[in-house]
């Protein structure tokens, strides 16, 4: 008799997730093995691979294309700045916080944006972080638009001494990427998953096929909010100052972040992380040369999406048929 199951996994996809869990043991090690400068760099890519993983979500798979994500890392970092200041609050109890408050107010802002279509969508999401940003500068309690620092105490109250602050906001950074990678491949594996890529495939089709596209959108662009916000407290975290200029930057924490995603490729989970090891290796390589770098950024993107619409791991999976993170549902038939 025969035995017929649904499966995600391939032989690739096996040997890419034994690969990824001994890079994530490996890296969870590195305060032992690593210096000080090589920590931070690796908790930077962290954050941006956790950013673009995001946007992925919400640009490749609710077809929500923002170019105002910035709004939520600044108001992630204000709202702990904020806890941790002038309420008193472990700053590290304070990022979850943080990235609740930012989810709420993600809830009527998203009210809002979609009452607006397609590039109105987009002008709109930047012009709400411009808002925020002015609102922010506004705040002398946080020092207005010039900025402020975290107060020693508080920063002594992360850990008792400078190394021991460095490897825990490293942990922490380390853990926010896997566990948001995590979230978003057990999400795109559900029913949810499902219904996102009917969405991103054809937005008529999926709601002449029952899927509620508003509802299901709406979710997304709001927990995409609460991860933004909780990247971005840790962020600013670890730089210990805060201004709005930096907090809200569209370039920082959008334009590199859809660099990343465009180029590593769109709509697939590995994208953002190809996207990010390219772009430090450009940036790290390329910095020095000032604007140089940032038109020869723009000189790769244009030559990626010409010579590889789907990205660079677009590129390759087509090529190999490889999968790190497969979603496809195969119908495996074996015998009982």
């Amino acid at each position: 008799m025969s035995d017929i199951r649904v499966e995600h996994a391939s032989r690739s996809s096996r040997i890419g997730t034994a690969i990824v869990a001994v890079a994530v043991v490996a890296l969870a090690a590195a305060p032992w093995w690593a210096d000080r400068a090589s920590l931070r760099l690796l908790s930077e890519i962290y954050a941006y691979v956790a950013l673009a993983s995001l946007w992925n979500l919400l640009a490749g798979y609710a077809g929500l294309v923002s170019v105002g994500q910035q709004a939520y890392v600044g108001l992630g970092a204000y709202v702990l700045f904020a806890l941790a200041m002038l309420l008193g609050m472990h700053p590290l109890a304070a990022i979850p916080l943080a990235a609740l408050a930012a989810a709420i107010v993600a809830i009527p802002v998203a009210a809002l944006m979609f009452r607006l279509r397609g590039h109105y969508f987009a002008i709109g999401t930047w012009v709400v972080a411009e808002v925020f940003r002015l609102i922010a500068s506004q705040v002398a309690a946080l020092g207005g638009g010039s900025g402020t620092s975290l107060p020693i105490p508080v920063v002594l109250s992360i850990a008792a001494s400078r190394q021991m602050r460095e490897f825990t906001i490293y942990w922490i950074a380390l853990a926010q990427a896997v566990v948001i990678l995590a979230a978003i491949v057990w999400l795109l594996r559900s029913r949810y998953g499902l219904a996102l890529t009917a969405i991103r495939d054809s937005e008529v089709g999926a709601r002449s096929n029952g899927v509620d596209v508003a509802r299901i959108k709406y979710a997304v662009y709001v927990a995409v909010a609460f991860g933004t916000a909780m990247v971005g407290a840790l962020i600013f975290l670890q730089k210990i100052r805060i201004s709005p200029d930096t907090a809200f930057s569209v370039n920082d924490w959008t334009a590199f972040v859809i660099f990343i995603t465009v180029i590593g490729g769109i709509g697939r989970i590995e994208g953002p992380i190809i996207g990010t090891v390219v772009f430090f290796l450009l940036r790290q390589t390329l910095a020095d040369l000032g604007a140089i770098y940032l038109l020869i950024l723009g000189v790769v993107a244009i030559a990626v999406m010409l010579k590889a619409p789907k990205g660079i791991w677009g590129l390759i999976a087509d090529h190999y048929g490889w999968q790190v993170f497969p979603l496809q549902r195969r119908l495996v038939v074996g015998k009982r």
